[in-house]
């Protein structure tokens, strides 16, 4: 039997703050940027989330909710630091360790009670020792597989840990809703609760071949999720496989929906920026890039392009995507949503001509250093001019 754990670190970007400015400890705190600024959370403090505010709202939404709230800058390179003292001690603990994030991780465990104990005596070792190496907390899920797992972490939040012993999977997750399933949101949970489908166990009693009539491929990997296996998406791969992504993306969903062109296309060139960002961080180059809308009658449009040669500049990405756009886009049709997604990576970029070579070569030099400043002074401190043309209205 597998013995796997899923470490989530509390709060992770909020507790990195708090140990920069203790006086932050126990207040409403937003991480992210000013309230006034284009953007959205990407961290609120356990103070702040009873107000409402939650990851990936929007700024001035969390300030509405909660305008006694802290809002901070986010610090790259504070939590990259922190984030690689977490891996130092995972690393120690298990030669078998997965990052899933900068705040998460994945550890097999099999076969190591000679040396860490049962199961939940290692996650008790291992919380302990995370709290004295980094000073943060941690909560973890130990089962069998990686996805009861996860679920179990967060049900152990804040700073706890559960243990779901062999044979106790399905009965664990039968009670809970079924958007505690990782990889079903907002639109599968409403697709699951047409069919009367809100616990995971309705879930589990239903037959494979109705689930995978109704819903497909998917409908099938719910099916062995409901039981606790890992099954679809990322669970299909084994432990410590691959760390590397397979896409990078970022939507914004607009708070108001939408037909002020250069309103969109000044937050398409900020997602493009994200976009980039992570790929430098992750040493890769995308060949495809891929633009997706939502108007406001929930109506998708996704289209994508695919580059002579791979890259991983800002500019490029959001030449191709604002081209889709402009393409794409008629100007009756409202936008609720929009989003740029990379694929097709590559450790390095294109065949280029000479010249292009050379003005690729001072982009990169520029972004690097755009990079450097957004560490040190926020996100929002260097932007591609276009981005700062507009910003959403307040």
């Amino acid at each position: 039997m597998r013995t796997i754990f899923h470490i989530d670190m509390d709060a992770f970007f909020v507790s990195v703050e708090e140990l920069y400015d203790p006086s932050l400890k126990g207040k409403p705190v937003v991480v992210g940027g000013r309230p006034d600024q284009r953007g959205v959370v990407s961290a609120a403090s356990y103070a702040a989330r009873k107000f409402g505010v939650h990851s990936a709202m929007p700024l001035r939404t969390a300030y509405k909710l909660c305008p006694q709230a802290i809002f901070i800058d986010v610090h790259r390179t504070r939590y990259s630091e922190y984030s690689a003292r977490v891996r130092e001690v995972l690393d120690r603990f298990s030669p078998i360790v997965e990052m899933a994030s900068i705040d998460e991780a994945y550890l097999d465990l099999t076969g190591s009670s000679r040396l860490h104990g049962p199961p939940f005596a290692a996650a008790h070792k291992l919380h302990q020792m995370m709290k004295q190496e980094t000073r943060l907390n941690c909560s973890i899920g130990v089962s069998g597989s990686r996805l009861v797992s996860k679920v179990a972490s967060d049900q152990a939040k804040p700073n706890g840990i559960l243990w779901i012993a062999p044979g106790q999977e399905a009965a664990f997750l039968a009670p809970l809703d079924v958007r505690k399933i990782p990889g079903v949101g907002k639109v599968s949970e409403q697709q699951l609760h047409s069919f009367g489908i809100r616990k995971v166990g309705d879930l589990a009693r239903l037959d494979e071949k109705f689930l995978e009539q109704k819903f497909g491929k998917w409908g099938l990997a719910l099916a062995g999720k409901s039981h606790g296996f890992d099954a679809g998406g990322w669970f299909d791969t084994f432990l410590g496989v691959s760390e590397q992504p397979k896409s990078i993306s970022h939507e914004h969903t607009f708070d108001e929906d939408t037909r002020e062109k250069d309103l969109i296309e000044s937050v398409l060139a900020h997602m493009c920026e994200k976009v980039g960002r992570r790929l430098r961080e992750h040493g890769l180059h995308a060949r495809t890039v891929q633009l997706k809308l939502r108007t406001s009658d929930f109506a998708t449009i996704t289209r994508a392009y695919t580059l002579d040669g791979a890259t991983q500049l800002d500019t490029v990405i959001f030449e191709t995507a604002r081209a889709l756009f402009r393409a794409n886009w008629k100007r009756t049709a409202a936008i609720r949503l929009i989003g740029v997604h990379t694929s097709g990576f590559d450790a390095n970029e294109g065949q280029l001509s000479l010249l292009d070579g050379e003005k690729n070569e001072r982009w990169q030099k520029a972004l690097s250093a755009a990079d450097k400043l957004r560490d040190k002074y926020g996100e929002a401190s260097v932007s591609l001019a276009v981005g700062m043309q507009r910003k959403p209205p307040r």
